[in-house]
């Protein structure tokens, strides 16, 4: 992704982005920007009436995108980028991501458990379906059955580490 053009607000000055240039170098919408402002997320500056963004608030910006990709609440996200400011060594924040990000990987291989087990339920569903449909009308489900012949044995692999 190109960077985006810097704002110069004073000669000088740090660099500054624009809310439009800031959510253009992120591939998200300015609306999206202002969402995680209004949640107390990031805090842009001002000049006169228009929000500008620093290169931290850049940064928080790329770790709220990335804590809502890997399934965190804005308020485990605001938990851990508040502690950034209030510990200098940054102790208590990787703690709390450590804590957080095990408490994330439990949940997840609970989801892939049940999905797994949602996804066994539902081929056996389809191939009493598929055995119904074929006692009813002889040979017109043939070529469905090997599909899901080949979907149970591909199935196998889909989720591996995973036992019903």
């Amino acid at each position: 992704m190109a960077r985006p053009e810097i704002v110069q607000i004073k000669s000088g000055a740090d660099p500054f982005l624009t809310v439009t240039q800031l959510a253009r170098d992120l591939g998200i919408t300015a609306r999206t920007i202002r969402f995680y402002e209004d949640k107390g997320l990031i805090t842009p500056q001002r000049a006169g009436s228009t929000r500008v963004y620093t290169g931290r608030d850049r940064a928080r910006m790329i770790l709220i995108l990335r804590g809502k990709k890997l399934g965190f609440t804005l308020r485990e996200i605001k938990e851990y980028l508040d502690l950034y400011d209030a510990d200098p060594t940054h102790a208590r924040q990787i703690k709390l991501l450590l804590k957080a990000v095990r408490s994330r990987i439990l949940r997840m291989e609970d989801q892939r458990v049940a999905l797994h087990q949602a996804l066994t339920e539902l081929r056996a569903v389809e191939a009493q379906a598929i055995t119904a449909l074929d006692a009813l009308e002889p040979g017109r489900s043939e070529p469905q059955i090997k599909s899901v012949e080949r979907s149970n044995r591909r199935a196998g692999s889909d989720l591996t580490g995973v036992t019903s």
